[in-house]
């Protein structure tokens, strides 16, 4: 949990990053050969979700700083991990 937190809390630019690597799935999946055998429609939503947790992080950090005790989170990170580990389901099934 340590690992998670000190890579994604606070720092939008790394939810970012992980929204860029489930388009780039996306986009590899949905315009070549390999996309034909596979359904790639979950990375995309599970980008967006990424998007939007970004979205959330960006304004917690803006608004509110110094906000050290994040009960948010406890939300946001069970449904972000199950769309996550939904979408690589669905993609590697």
């Amino acid at each position: 949990m340590d690992l998670l937190t000190s890579l994604f809390v606070g720092k939008p630019q790394n939810i970012l990053a992980a929204a860029v690597v489930f388009l780039a799935g996306y986009l590899a999946l949905r315009f070549t050969a390999l996309g034909i055998s596979r359904h790639p429609r979950p990375l995309l939503i599970a980008s967006v979700a990424w998007v939007l947790y970004a979205a959330w992080e960006w304004l917690v950090q803006t608004k509110t700083p110094e906000a050290n005790i994040r009960v948010d989170l406890l939300g946001i990170w069970p449904v972000l991990g199950v769309i996550s580990a939904w979408a690589l389901f669905r993609v590697f099934r």
